[in-house]
């Protein structure tokens, strides 16, 4: 028996893959003349049936704005979208849904945060972050800093790709208000050690915020459990619907944070004189929100609670197994981050080609992937490269589709040799 099939055969009884696929009909679609292989998850993940049909019968049964509504359909719909923020609750165990803010996603959260906590910060205070961290959990520190003189300081990281321990203990200081960190490094696949720098953080009184955008597809976080004051998301990356994420934040913090934009909801009096404003969470969510966005996220977790999450990481883990072990098998080809615990993602570079020429040729092949720079431009200066190959992947994928994977490889470099 070959090492693949040893292998599917190893996964096939841990976790059903052909079953679970069947939920995602995007998935079944030929690309260029062949079967397609999505390997682009980190990017945005697909949508399984239970949130297509979730999202369908909102919108066909019971579309109406929430909570001011007298009549029954705004009651339906109240009902779905305050249910959908306790889901999120749920899966993230946060001690109350006022502490539950719908977003745009990761990306708006980090922003909101950020300009929350201007008025803590003064010339001279220290923002902590890493050099794996995506644009979003940068830029709008750096505009942060801006506004208040405050410091943008970069934790180092190892050439393997993980945070350099020993650079974060030599960076916090008394100077330090807050430390933004990615849980998982969209680019190389990295899970961060959070929890103890979360504790050595608050020992100082460092305000925490952990972007789990990358994470959250993979594992279930219990901000509970690893006390940071802020862990934020995107409902895309967790085979939910676009246009929708979640901050979780302290309430203390949410009290004491003014609103990040005004409008309809986020009030509680307006007049000429004087507004006052909403309790949480609605403080923070001005306009009409995504509703039906709400409840597709829901049907999502409540999807992936069905599941067998064990046996799902199991089924991750052979993946990146698999496709590390075949790395050998394609000459000149160089995989940036190798940390010991990592969850499927695959960041690559091949002597002699460049990365976009890597991506349109395996798209010929039905083959998805991500290419360029991945958001992380601070990252990608630290291993000299312009940008790389990526291949992300999630619990449908299969062995069959790394092997595939693989194999284009090899054609695109006799094509170039």
């Amino acid at each position: 028996m070959s090492d693949l099939s040893v292998a599917n055969s190893t996964l096939t009884k841990a976790f059903d893959v052909e079953t679970i696929r069947r939920d995602f009909p995007i998935l079944t679609q030929e690309i260029n003349g062949k079967p397609l292989a999505y390997l682009d998850n980190g990017a945005s993940a697909q949508k399984p049936v239970a949130v297509l049909d979730a999202m369908d019968r909102y919108y066909r049964e019971m579309h109406s704005n929430v909570h001011r509504g007298a009549h029954t359909l705004g009651d339906r719909a109240t009902a779905a979208f305050e249910g959908a923020r306790e889901v999120v609750r749920g899966f993230l165990n946060a001690p109350s849904t006022r502490e539950i803010i719908w977003t745009r996603g990761t990306t708006e959260a980090i922003n909101l945060v950020a300009n929350g906590l201007a008025p803590r910060l003064q010339a001279g205070d220290e923002i902590l972050l890493s050099h794996m961290e995506h644009h979003a959990n940068i830029v709008p520190w750096q505009m942060l800093a801006e506004r208040t003189g405050a410091k943008v300081v970069p934790i180092q990281v190892t050439p393997e790709g993980e945070l350099d321990l020993d650079s974060f203990n030599s960076l916090l200081n008394d100077r330090t208000r807050i430390l933004a960190i990615t849980h998982v490094s969209n680019v190389l696949g990295t899970v961060n050690p959070i929890a103890p720098l979360i504790e050595q953080a608050k020992k100082r009184g460092v305000i925490t915020l952990i972007d789990g955008a990358q994470a959250v597809p993979h594992f279930k976080p219990d901000v509970q459990a690893l006390g940071c004051d802020f862990y934020v998301f995107s409902a895309h990356k967790l085979f939910g619907p676009t246009g929708i994420g979640v901050l979780y934040g302290r309430a203390e913090l949410l009290e004491e944070m003014p609103p990040y934009q005004g409008g309809g909801e986020m009030i509680e009096r307006v007049s000429f004189e004087r507004t006052t404003w909403n309790v949480l969470p609605y403080k923070f969510e001005a306009g009409t929100p995504a509703i039906a966005e709400a409840v597709g996220l829901a049907a999502a977790i409540s999807y992936l609670d069905q599941l067998d999450r064990s046996a799902m990481e199991a089924a991750e883990n052979a993946l990146l197994a698999r496709a590390n072990a075949l790395v050998a098998t394609v000459p000149g080809m160089e995989v940036l981050g190798t940390a010991k615990h990592k969850v499927p993602v695959l960041s690559f570079k091949i002597a002699g080609l460049h990365p976009s020429d890597i991506g349109t040729l395996l798209d010929q092949q039905g083959i998805a992937i991500r290419t360029g720079h991945h958001c992380a431009m601070p990252l990608m200066d630290f291993y000299g490269v312009p940008g790389t190959a990526r291949a992300s992947f999630a619990f449908y994928n299969t062995l069959d589709e790394v092997e595939k994977l693989f194999t284009g490889l090899q054609k695109i470099q006799r094509l170039f040799t």
